[in-house]
């Protein structure tokens, strides 16, 4: 049995749905033009994910020639030093011996560096990319901000000079605040296309960072959203209740 994993496409086509959505229902609306950014920001991310998940073909080539040559100069080194023929000598022994086992170490250390090279430039790349989702869902959270369901609760209370529009009914606001929640969630899923393809700890957890704050901006969200829901539950209530 196969384990289940995200598909890219599959994410960006439902970005696009909702970019559809957004502009239908919010034509003249910012969060349309961030939607569509957030688009081309998935289409992009589908690309890197497949590419992460391929190995650097040319890194890899470069590293074991290096290695390679490493290994050549290390022997090149020890016929140099001709170890055999310092006999009894100890002082020049001892002195041959510590530069072979500093020419080990420099060795191995090098070695070790090229190895983590391709490791490290995937991860410096993901990396990039989950600051640039990050700032999305920073952006996205900036434009349900000054979308409070209490004004719809008490519309008759006073604005003041430099008090935000706020014109929506009940109704278009839940489809608003759905809709920045709706493109939170996705954003966390772009996220988490990355440590699918790079298992590196150090990736997992940026991961992990950005969906917890997509899913905290998210939280506070829905409970706007509960408070208009509860607000028509009220209403139908007194609705339905038998006049006094």
């Amino acid at each position: 049995m196969s384990q289940p994993t995200l598909e890219p496409e599959k994410i960006v086509v439902t970005l696009e749905r909702l970019h559809q959505r957004i502009e239908e229902r919010f034509p003249d609306a910012g969060l349309g033009r961030v939607c569509d950014d957030l688009v081309n920001t998935a289409r992009t991310t589908a690309k890197r994910a497949r590419a992460l998940g391929a190995p650097f073909v040319g890194v890899r080539l470069g590293v074991l020639a290096l290695i390679v040559a490493g290994l050549i100069a290390q022997i090149a080194a020890a016929r140099y030093l001709h170890l055999e023929r310092l006999g009894d000598d100890v002082a020049n022994l001892v002195q041959s011996t510590e530069a072979a086992v500093n020419l080990l170490i420099l060795f191995g250390g090098a070695v070790w560096f090229l190895t983590t090279l391709e490791e490290r430039m995937k991860r410096a790349r993901v990396l990039a990319a989950l600051h640039e989702l990050r700032s999305f869902a920073h952006i996205i959270d900036m434009h349900q901000l000054t979308k409070d369901p209490t004004i719809v609760l008490a519309p008759k209370n006073k604005r003041t000079q430099h008090s935000p529009a706020r014109d929506m009914t009940e109704f278009e606001l839940a489809r608003y605040l759905d809709y920045c929640a709706e493109m939170l969630s996705l954003t966390g899923k772009l996220a988490a296309l990355y440590a699918e393809r790079l298992r590196d700890p150090v990736v997992v957890n940026a991961v992990n960072d950005v969906e917890s704050l997509t899913a905290n901006l998210g939280r506070k969200i829905w409970q706007k959203i509960m408070i208009i829901s509860q607000l028509d539950e009220t209403r139908g209530t007194s609705a339905r209740s038998p006049a006094t």
